[in-house]
C-alpha cells in the first residue's frame, strides 16, 4: 500500500515526542513537530503513583514501578509508530528521590533504548517557569508547578526567571505525609511555603498554576460556574475568587454536585490538598489574578531546545499562520488583511493596545479557515474551531474576540444565541473592535475575492464633501468590483460606526 502525506499536517516538520515521568502520573506527548506554537499529535497518561509512600519508607511503590514500565514499553510504541525523529524522557520528583530510583531508571531506559533525563528540583523549576513564558505573553509573576510529589516555584520577568526551589508539597505527597489530615497538611505546607521568602515579590502580579491537581481545581470552577468556555490555557481568577472557592475545595461539602464529576476519581481525592498547597502560596504571595496554565515542564523543555529567533516569535500569530496555511482560500490573502486592518482601524478612531494589535492580526490569519463549510454554516464552525483551538499567548476575552469577530463576518454585525456566551468573555472594548474588525472584513472579503493583491490598493480617508464622513478609495482599475451587495456591506459597516461612508473611485 503507498502511503500518501496527509495534507492537513504543516510542511517542513517532523513529529517529536516527549515521555514525563512523574510522581503520580507518566504521560507521553507527541507533537507534530518544534516549533513556537506545537500541535500535539497524541497524548495519553498513566496514573501509576509512583510516589505512594515516598514519603514513609524512601522508595517508590513497586506496583507503580510495575504500571510505569509497562506504560513506558507502549509509549516507546506509540512514539515508533507516530514516527517522532526525537524522543525525549524526563523524570521528575519520585525517581529523583526513591532509593530505588536509579534501578528504575536503568529498567526504563532499557525499555526506551535511550538515556532518561533525571531533572532536580531546580531543572524543573527552569522548565516550568519555560513553559509559561512560551505559553504567555509578557509574562510577570510566579509560577508554581505542583506535581505528585513535589512543589516547583521561580519568580518570571518578560524572558528572565531567578532561581527556582522545589518544596516536598506535591498532592500525592502532601496526602500520604499528613495521613489525611487537611490540618496537619495546612501546618506542613505553611512551614514550607515560607522558606520561598522571595513570594512576597508577587504581590499584585500574576500566579501561574501549572500541573494536573491545580488544573482539575480550576476545571471544577469552569463546571461549577457554568463557565461557557472549556479551555484551560489563561483561566484566570481573581485572588479573592480563588480562595474562597479552595475552601470550598477542601471542605468538599458540595462532592456530591454533579460537576464534581468533571474530574476524575483517582484526582479527586488529591483536590483538597492541592488547594491547601495553593492556598498557602496566595496567602504569602498576595497575587492579583491566578491564572492556569496547559503549559509545563514538557512546552518548556522544548521550547529551551529552539533558536533564540524563533523563541521571540509570538505563538498567537504564529499558529494563526498555520492555521491560514492549512485551512484558508489564499494565506496570503490573510496576511495581507492583517496589515491592511492595523491601518484601518485608526480611520474610526480606534488606536490599539499592543495586545489588541496582535489579536486583530490572529483575527485576520483566521478569517477564511471555515470556507469549506456549507455558507449557511461558516460562521459557527470558524466561531467554534477559534474558540476551542489550543491557542496560547491569549487570555480568554482575547479568545472570545478573535471568535466573535469571525462570527460576525460572516453572519453580520447583530448578536444572537451564538454569540451570547463568549460575549460574557470578551470585554465591552473587545466587543466593539470584534464588530468593527467584522465590519472591515465584510466589504473586503466581497472586494477582492478572497485572493491577494487588491486589498493593499485599498483606502479609506477623511472626505471634504459635507455629506460624507469618509470615502472608501478604489483604483479606477477596480471599477467593475462595484456592486449592490457591496454597497450594502459597506452601509453595514456605516450603521456600525455611526460615520457616512461612500466608496470613490479614481
Amino acid at each position: 500500500m503507498v502511503r500518501s502525506e496527509a495534507q492537513g499536517r504543516l510542511p517542513g516538520i517532523a513529529p517529536v515526542s516527549v515521555i514525563d515521568i512523574g510522581s503520580n502520573s507518566v504521560r507521553v506527548v507527541i507533537y507534530e513537530g518544534l516549533t513556537r506554537a506545537p500541535t500535539v499529535l497524541f497524548n495519553e497518561k498513566v496514573l501509576c503513583g509512583l510516589g505512594k509512600g515516598l514519603g514513609s519508607n524512601g522508595r517508590m511503590d513497586d506496583e507503580g514501578v510495575l504500571r510505569a514500565l509497562a506504560a513506558l514499553r507502549r509509549f516507546k510504541a506509540l512514539s515508533d509508530q507516530a514516527q517522532a525523529t526525537e524522543i525525549y524522557v524526563l523524570a521528575t520528583a519520585a525517581a529523583r528521590e526513591a532509593s530505588n530510583g536509579p534501578d528504575f531508571i536503568a529498567k526504563a531506559e532499557e525499555i526506551l533504548g535511550q538515556e532518561i533525563q533525571l531533572l532536580s528540583g531546580e531543572e524543573e523549576a527552569k522548565y516550568s517557569a519555560l513553559g509559561v513564558i512560551s505559553g504567555f505573553h509578557e509574562v510577570d509573576g510566579v509560577a508554581g508547578d505542583l506535581g505528585g510529589g513535589s512543589l516547583e516555584l521561580i519568580d518570571i520577568k518578560g524572558h528572565e526567571f531567578g532561581k527556582g526551589i522545589t518544596l516536598p508539597l506535591g498532592g500525592l505527597r502532601l496526602s500520604e505525609s499528613s495521613g489525611g489530615s487537611i490540618s496537619k497538611a495546612r501546618t506542613f505546607a505553611r512551614k514550607q511555603v515560607n522558606t520561598a521568602r522571595f513570594l512576597e515579590k508577587g504581590e499584585g502580579r500574576t500566579f501561574y498554576a501549572v500541573g494536573g491537581t491545580w488544573r482539575n481545581i480550576a476545571k471544577l470552577h469552569m463546571e461549577i460556574t457554568k463557565y461557557p468556555l472549556h479551555m484551560m490555557q489563561g483561566y484566570e481568577l481573581t485572588f479573592e475568587e480563588i480562595q474562597k472557592f479552595l475552601e470550598d475545595v477542601i471542605d468538599a461539602k458540595d462532592s456530591k454536585d454533579p460537576a464534581w464529576q468533571a474530574v476524575s476519581k483517582s484526582r479527586r481525592s488529591l483536590l483538597p490538598f492541592g488547594a491547601v498547597a495553593l492556598q498557602e502560596v496566595l496567602s504569602v504571595m498576595k497575587p492579583s489574578v491566578v491564572s492556569f496554565s496547559a503549559q509545563g515542564v514538557r512546552e518548556g523543555y522544548l521550547y529551551h531546545l529552539m533558536p533564540d529567533e524563533e523563541k521571540q516569535a509570538d505563538p498567537l500569530v504564529v499558529a494563526a499562520d498555520q492555521l491560514a496555511i492549512l485551512r484558508a482560500r489564499s494565506p496570503e490573502h490573510a496576511r495581507e488583511l492583517a496589515d491592511w486592518t492595523g491601518r484601518m482601524v485608526p480611520f474610526f478612531g480606534i488606536t490599539e493596545t499592543e495586545e489588541e494589535s496582535r489579536y486583530r492580526r490572529a483575527a485576520c490569519l483566521l478569517a477564511d479557515i471555515s470556507w469549506r463549510a456549507h455558507p449557511d454554516y461558516r460562521g459557527a464552525q470558524a466561531l467554534n474551531v477559534i474558540a476551542h483551538s489550543s491557542f496560547v499567548g491569549i487570555t480568554h476575552a482575547g479568545r472570545a474576540y478573535l471568535a466573535l469577530a469571525n462570527y460576525y463576518r460572516f453572519e453580520g454585525l447583530s448578536d444572537d444565541g451564538a454569540t451570547g456566551p463568549l460575549s460574557t468573555i470578551a470585554t465591552p472594548r473587545l466587543l466593539e473592535l470584534a464588530k468593527l474588525l467584522g465590519g472591515l472584513l465584510r466589504v473586503v472579503y466581497l472586494f477582492s475575492a478572497s485572493m491577494p493583491g487588491i486589498v493593499n490598493n485599498l483606502t479609506f480617508r477623511q472626505s471634504s464633501s459635507p455629506d460624507l464622513d469618509m470615502e472608501f478609495v478604489v483604483p479606477h482599475v477596480y471599477r467593475n468590483f462595484a456592486g449592490e451587495r457591496l454597497e450594502g456591506r459597506l452601509q453595514q459597516l456605516a450603521k456600525l460606526t455611526g460615520k457616512k461612508l461612500a466608496f470613490v473611485f479614481e
